[in-house]
C-alpha cells in the first residue's frame, strides 16, 4: 500500500524514538521536501509561500472559482507518533489524485510548524490567498471512537481553550528542623489547586484541565517549597462552558482561544460519505486544536474527518496507531467527498 509506505518513509526522518520533525528542523525541511517531490510526481504544480508552507495544486477548468484543498502538517512533537499530520497530508494526495481533473482546482497542502501554535496556517491567513473549502482528515488522538466502534468520525468542532500559569508562594526552611505545624509549604497549596483543577474540569460536561507543568523553587531534596509556579490547560466545547471552569479557578477570563466550528456545508458532505459506505455516523468536537480551526475561523468552509485512534487513543507518541482498514475507507471518504466539493455547484 502506497499510502503505508510513504508513512512509513516520513516516518524515518530524524533520529531516536519516535518522530522528531519539530517545526522549523532541518527534519520539517527535509519531510517537506520529500512530501513535495511526491506531490510534484503526482502531477501537481508545486508552490512554497515564504512561510515555507507547502501548496500542490491540480488546476481546474474553472481556475476563477474558489479552491478547494485537503491536507495537515509534517512537523512533530518530540518522540511523537507515525500518524499524526502526515496521514492528512499522505491520504490528501491520493484523493485529490484518485479525483483527478474538476472544474474547481483542487490543493494539497503541507502547513508548517503545526504543533507549537499552527504557525504556518496562521501566516497564511494573514498572508496569503485562501481556499472556499478545506477537509482534514486526521487521527482522533483519543479514544471515543473506539469506544463506539466506529472507524471515522465527523467533526463539529474545535474546542475553545485556555493556558495560564498559577504561582503559590510559602516560605523555604531546612526539611529536617522546621516542625509540621508550622510550616508554609507552598508545593502544599499547589498540590491542592490542581485536585481543584481536576475536580473544576470533571463537574463541567465536555470540559477538561491539566496541570502538565510545575516549577518548584528551591528544587532541592532537603529545603520546603517556599515557591510553586504551575501551568493550567482548560479546555471546554464552547465559550461558557470555560468561562465557567475559568471562574472556578479563579483565573481571568481573557484571553482565551475561541471554538472554531466546522462549516456544515463539510460536515453534511462528510457525514453523508460515510453513511454511503455503512458505517454508524459519529459526530464530536476536537478537543485539541488543528489547522482547520486557524480557517475555519477566517471564514474558510473547514471540515474535519477523524480516524479511529487505537491502543487507547494515545498520540504524541511511538505508540499511536490507526489500522490500515480504517485509513482506507477514511481515503474513501475524503475522495468522495472532495469529487463533490470541486463541482461549481458546491
Amino acid at each position: 500500500m502506497q499510502l503505508a509506505r510513504r508513512l512509513d518513509e516520513v516516518y524515518r526522518i530524524g533520529a531516536g524514538i519516535g518522530a522528531n520533525r519539530g517545526g522549523g528542523t532541518p527534519e520539517e525541511d527535509e519531510a517537506c521536501d520529500l512530501v513535495a517531490g511526491w506531490i510534484e510526481d503526482a502531477g501537481l504544480e508545486v508552490e512554497r509561500d515564504a512561510r515555507g508552507n507547502v501548496i500542490g495544486r491540480l488546476r481546474g477548468e474553472r481556475p476563477e472559482l474558489a479552491e478547494v484543498w485537503t491536507g495537515s502538517h509534517l512537523d512533530s512533537v518530540p518522540e511523537g507518533g507515525k500518524f499524526d499530520g502526515p496521514l492528512g497530508v499522505l491520504a490528501g494526495l491520493e484523493a485529490v489524485a484518485a479525483v483527478g481533473r474538476s472544474e474547481r482546482t483542487l490543493g494539497v497542502v503541507v502547513f508548517r510548524d503545526e504543533e507549537t501554535g499552527c504557525h504556518g496556517s496562521r501566516w497564511r491567513v494573514e498572508h496569503g490567498s485562501l481556499p472556499g473549502w478545506y477537509v482534514e482528515l486526521h487521527i482522533e488522538q483519543g479514544p471515543r471512537l473506539a469506544y463506539a466502534g466506529a472507524p471515522l468520525g465527523v467533526v463539529t468542532g474545535i474546542v475553545s481553550y485556555a493556558r495560564r500559569q498559577v504561582t503559590f508562594t510559602g516560605a523555604a526552611g531546612h526539611a529536617g528542623t522546621k516542625p509540621m505545624d508550622v510550616r508554609d509549604d507552598a508545593l502544599c497549596k499547589a498540590a491542592e489547586y490542581v485536585l481543584r483543577v481536576r475536580d473544576a474540569a470533571s463537574a463541567i460536561e465536555g470540559a477538561v484541565g491539566t496541570v502538565g507543568v510545575l516549577e518548584v523553587e528551591a528544587g532541592a531534596v532537603n529545603v520546603i517549597p517556599g515557591s510553586v509556579s504551575l501551568s493550567v490547560d482548560v479546555r471546554a466545547s464552547d465559550a461558557a462552558r470555560l468561562g465557567r471552569l475559568l471562574s472556578e479557578l479563579d483565573l481571568e477570563p481573557e484571553p482565551v482561544v475561541p471554538a472554531a466550528p466546522m462549516a456544515e456545508s463539510v460536515r453534511r458532505v462528510l457525514r453523508e460519505e460515510v453513511e454511503r459506505l455503512g458505517m454508524p455516523v459519529v459526530e464530536l468536537p476536537s478537543g485539541a486544536g488543528h489547522d482547520a480551526g486557524v480557517l475555519a475561523t477566517a471564514g474558510v468552509e473547514a471540515g474535519m474527518l477523524f480516524v479511529r485512534s487505537l491502543n487507547e487513543g494515545v498520540s504524541h507518541s511511538p505508540d499511536e496507531h490507526s489500522s490500515d482498514e480504517d485509513i482506507s475507507l477514511a481515503v474513501d471518504v475524503l475522495t468522495a467527498t472532495l469529487k463533490r466539493l470541486s463541482s461549481p455547484e458546491s
